[in-house]
Parts: C-alpha cells; sequence; structure tokens
C-alpha cells in the first residue's frame, strides 16, 4: 500500500463520481489517475492493466472531445442510446480481443492471470469507449468489471485498489441510476 497507490484511488474515485455527474472535468482527472495507475500496476507485474492505463490517457482525451461536443447549456452532457446490435457486436469484439491479449501475456510475460488481467482490461477499454459516446449501457459494464477487479485485486494484494474498485461498484450504480433520468430525455 503505497502513497502512490492512495493518490491513484482518490483520483480515480474522483473521476467516477464527476462522470456520473455528466461534468467533462472527469476527463482530465482521469487523465491522472491513469498516469498514476500505470506507474503502480507496472510495478506489481499487471503488465496489461499498466498498458491499459497508457490506453485510457488516451481514451480521457478522446472522451473530452467527444463529452465537448455534447454539452449542453445546463453544462452537463447529453446521453446518447446506441442501438442494441451496436452493443453485442462491441461485446463480441472486446471477448475476441480479450482472449488474444490474454495468450499473448500468457507466451511472453510472468502476469501471473493473464486471461483475466487481459479480458478486464479489454472490457474496460470498452467500458471507456461507452462512457466516451455517453453510453447509459457503460454503467452496467462498469458494475461487472469492477466487481471481477476488486477481486483480482485481493487476490493480488493491492487492497487500496481492491477497496475502490469496490467503492466504484456503488459509484457505478449510481452513475446508471443519475443517467436513467436523463437518458430518455436526451435527444
Amino acid at each position: 500500500m503505497s502513497g502512490l497507490e492512495w493518490l491513484a484511488a482518490i483520483a480515480s474515485a474522483l473521476g467516477v463520481w464527476l462522470t456520473g455527474r455528466r461534468t467533462v472535468w472527469c476527463w482530465p482527472v482521469m487523465l491522472l489517475a491513469s498516469v498514476l495507475y500505470g506507474v503502480v500496476f507496472a510495478q506489481d507485474h499487471l503488465y496489461a492493466d499498466a498498458a491499459l492505463q497508457g490506453v485510457f490517457a488516451a481514451l480521457a482525451l478522446y472522451g473530452l472531445w467527444c463529452w465537448l461536443r455534447g454539452v449542453q447549456e445546463s453544462g452537463q452532457v447529453r446521453i446518447a442510446t446506441p442501438t442494441s446490435q451496436t452493443l453485442w457486436r462491441d461485446t463480441g469484439i472486446t471477448a475476441v480481443a480479450g482472449l488474444a491479449l490474454g495468450l499473448t501475456l500468457r507466451a511472453i510475460t510472468d502476469d501471473p492471470m493473464p486471461l483475466s488481467d487481459a479480458g478486464l482490461s479489454a472490457y474496460s477499454v470498452l467500458g471507456q469507449i461507452w462512457t466516451a459516446k455517453r453510453y447509459r449501457a457503460c454503467w452496467v459494464l462498469w458494475i461487472v468489471v469492477d466487481v471481477l477487479y476488486a477481486l483480482l485485486f485481493v487476490q493480488r494484494r493491492l487492497f487500496v485498489t481492491a477497496v475502490l474498485y469496490a467503492a466504484f461498484i456503488g459509484l457505478a450504480v449510481q452513475g446508471w441510476r443519475q443517467w436513467r433520468g436523463v437518458a430518455a430525455h436526451s435527444p
């Protein structure tokens, strides 16, 4: 449990909380959290998760760009509704990508849990993309991913991060509820 892990956890929680409130400030905070967690995960040999933080940093910039285009006069961001075909397609592509990454990690690294690490990383990327696109479905995906990540981090003895991901579950449920009312009213 390092000071860096604590700082990364606080920045991550703040970023998710701001996301639930549909404010573009979530993205700069998420960028900071990604950089901090990239270092934490690299130090613990969770290579897919460390690399994921680089992807998250890029997606934070993409999310900021997307959300700036969807800001309403109130300062909050409009919710977008994808087709069920889009959701299923994205989920299937992510499963294949996660498996390919997991098999690669198993072959070339000392990652102790390459398939779990890679699968969760792949679905986290999808979660970030859906969040950037303002899909309410992102919150359901985040709930599932956060439950599985909390278990992984307990096993890896990253207890601060495990508690953070347990809190993320609650924040994701809250985000789902907060976006529910506006989803029906967004153009």
